[in-house]
């Protein structure tokens, strides 16, 4: 996928996670495991969609998990300040949904295109 519509693809998750966050907390914790999905595939375009959805799961666990630790105050703003167990099934919601849309996207962009001779 090129890195144009990567971008686009993470500009709309922003504009989406900041959308539904006053609606509900956790849709924002899972576009945020969406947004580092799109993240890790602008860095390595050619990583395999599960790659990069297990690399923004396990990111997202591992920034939640990191709030149990007394981290400087000045990370709360980036990393959060409270642990929050369901946070964690919401990331994976997130990672699982995006791999979901995107396998669907590459699919539907594999049947479009001319088969190879």
């Amino acid at each position: 996928m090129p890195r144009s519509r990567i971008a686009i693809f993470a500009a709309v998750t922003i504009i989406l996670g900041l959308a539904t966050r006053p609606l509900s907390k956790y849709a924002g914790d899972a576009f945020y495991t969406v947004l580092l999905y799109w993240v890790v595939l602008f860095v390595a375009p050619r990583a395999r969609p599960a790659v990069a959805a297990l690399i923004a799961l396990g990111a997202s666990w591992a920034i939640e998990f990191a709030q149990l630790l007394d981290l400087p105050r000045v990370l709360a703003p980036v990393l959060g300040s409270t642990f929050n167990p369901p946070d964690l099934f919401w990331y994976a919601v997130g990672a699982a949904g995006v791999l979901a849309l995107d396998l669907t996207l590459r699919s539907r962009a594999g049947r479009k295109s001319p088969a190879a001779p």
